[in-house]
Parts: structure tokens; C-alpha cells; sequence
């Protein structure tokens, strides 16, 4: 009984180091994508309750790092501003979400996806001008997309304490796609 006991709670640590993977390898799945398999496997919550954490973790991830850059790097002051904004609300946004995550017992991914990884490069070898439309282009198509979400997470999802961080996030995020709009003139 003891050896089931161990092989168990080892072939669990094992799926939780590869959640924490940094993803730099190509054989490894990307940081998000091992998350949702230790959530899949252990099944903490609803799935889609898991996968909407999961995937506001790696937004969030991205804003920060993506604000960071704009935050050095933008030639604007307002989009010096926004991003420093970005860091400031996503770092306390990623914190509260884990914090919720841990009492669900929900893994989230310790980096954003490859995919996201790859649109930081992309704006991130843009220079003046062309960097700053680049980022603010990024940050209102993905606000857009992230109210949405935020939205119908806040209304759907069957978990309290997610929908709940749904819930006080969205208007945050609302504030963001407005200064977005405010700052690139587009809906």
C-alpha cells in the first residue's frame, strides 16, 4: 500500500515539475500546455474553470512582460505610461489569481505560451514609432479579447472563488481597452 502511496505522489511531482518547465526546449511542451495536463490529470475543478485560469495566468504573464518592455522602450509618453500601467494592474492581477488558483488546488503555467512568447519578440525588434503602433496594436486587440473572456467567464463559470476574480478583474481590464482605444484613436 505504501509503494502505491509513493508511486502516486511521485508520478504527481513529476507532473507538477513539468508544469513549472520554463519551456526552452523544443521536446517540452510550452508552460501553459503543461499546465492544463496537470489539471487534466488531477482535475481540481471544472474544466472550464481551470482552462479560463490557465489562460488569464499566461495573459497576464505576457502584459507584464510586454509593459516592461514598453515601459523602456516606447517613445511616447502615453505609451510609456500604459505599459507601466500593465505591469502595475496585471503583476497584482497574476497575484490575486494565484492566490485564488492555489485554494482550487488549480496549476497555472510559470511562463506565458510559445505562442505569446513569440508576439513579445515580434514587437520587440521594432524600433520608435513602429514599436510604440506595434505594442498599442497588440494591447487593444488583446484587451478586446480579454473583456470578452472576462465577461463570459464572470457570468458562466461554475466556480465561486474564479468567477469571483473574474468578476473584479473585468472592470480593470475594461479600463485598459479604454485607455487602449483612447491612445490608438480605434475601437
Amino acid at each position: 500500500m505504501k509503494r502505491i502511496v509513493f508511486a502516486s505522489c511521485l508520478a504527481l511531482a513529476s507532473s507538477i515539475m513539468v508544469s513549472c518547465n520554463s519551456g526552452t526546449t523544443t521536446e517540452n511542451k510550452d508552460a501553459v500546455d503543461s499546465a492544463k495536463a496537470v489539471n487534466k490529470e488531477i482535475k481540481p475543478v471544472d474544466k472550464s474553470v481551470s482552462d479560463f485560469a490557465v489562460k488569464a495566468a499566461s495573459g497576464g504573464i505576457m502584459e507584464v512582460e510586454l509593459g516592461k518592455i514598453a515601459a523602456q522602450k516606447a517613445v511616447n509618453p502615453r505609451v510609456k505610461a500604459f505599459g507601466q500601467m500593465m505591469v502595475d494592474d496585471h503583476s497584482k492581477a497574476n497575484d490575486d489569481l494565484k492566490s485564488r488558483a492555489a485554494m482550487e488546488n488549480i496549476t497555472l503555467p510559470s511562463n506565458m505560451s510559445d505562442d505569446q512568447q513569440k508576439m513579445i519578440d515580434k514587437c520587440n525588434k521594432k524600433m520608435g514609432k513602429d514599436f510604440d503602433k506595434e505594442y498599442m496594436d497588440m494591447m487593444l486587440n488583446d484587451h478586446k479579447e480579454d473583456v470578452d473572456m472576462f465577461k463570459k467567464a464572470s457570468s458562466d463559470l461554475t466556480d465561486s472563488t474564479i468567477k469571483d476574480f473574474a468578476t473584479s478583474t473585468l472592470p480593470t481590464l475594461q479600463k485598459h481597452l479604454d485607455s487602449a482605444q483612447a491612445i490608438t484613436g480605434k475601437q
